[in-house]
């Protein structure tokens, strides 16, 4: 699974050092991955919530930080759109990004 773009990862983690390590984890886990549906991406992240339009959002950090990626299974491509800490989650619509 292709990730677009690592460099908003990249960013967050110099802003918050202790979500590096689970943000590079995560990285590295998608890229390898194939997954095909949702269904098998919540195999891997059970506590993984799913949003409308192929959009997921990932608990870093113990839920500390929040990470929303849209996928396209068929191409294999996924895109950050937001990675943040919870209550910077807690001021957007997640749906509508």
């Amino acid at each position: 699974m292709r990730v677009i773009s690592r460099k908003a990862l990249r960013e967050f983690w110099q802003k918050h050092a202790d979500s590096e390590e689970q943000l590079k984890s995560w990285y590295r886990e998608t890229e390898k991955a194939t997954w095909k549906n949702i269904n098998e991406l919540k195999t891997d992240y059970p506590s993984a919530s799913i949003l409308k339009d192929n959009k997921i959002v990932f608990n870093i950090k113990g839920n500390n930080y929040r990470l929303i990626v849209k996928f396209n299974f068929d191409y294999q491509i996924s895109w950050i759109l937001f990675v943040g800490t919870h209550a910077e989650y807690d001021n957007i619509n997640a749906n509508e990004l």
